[in-house]
């Protein structure tokens, strides 16, 4: 069986289907992945990546971006990295009007029960998590 780390380019070929042969091809390497032919890896810096192209460039909105990533992620059986993580965080993105990395920090803090160290109020929006803002001394 054939393994490989996915890039960025190759998700947004699938996802937006906007390459005569790029797309396809990506297409091809997904569909073998959904058939256990292939077994695809997928990093959490690369779903960010997705997630910051397909909604600045493309202007996509965020709910479609989280669902078609959590779809991808669910449903062509990708070996997602902190997969557990990656979905909370889509969900957080999804419901809520916070950047993707800050719903990544939020979901990891859920996960590990840690509170987040930040000045970005944007936490306090998630009510299972505590955030920690220092003060000077």
């Amino acid at each position: 069986m054939n393994r490989y780390i996915l890039d960025t380019n190759l998700l947004i070929r699938f996802l937006r289907d906007d390459h005569p042969t790029m797309s396809p091809a990506a297409a091809g390497l997904f569909h073998q992945s959904a058939s256990g032919k292939a077994e695809l890896y997928l990093d959490t810096t690369i779903v960010a990546e997705a997630v910051f192209v397909l909604t600045s460039f493309y202007k996509q909105g965020k709910g479609e971006v989280a669902d078609a990533l959590r779809d991808l992620i669910t449903g062509c059986r990708l070996k997602a990295t902190q997969s557990e993580v990656t979905l909370d965080a889509l969900e957080r993105f999804k419901a809520q009007p916070v950047d993707f990395p800050d719903a990544l920090v939020a979901a990891i803090a859920a996960t590990h029960g840690i509170p987040v160290a930040s000045f970005d109020r944007d936490f306090d929006r998630f009510k299972d998590i505590r955030r920690f803002e220092p003060s000077g001394a």
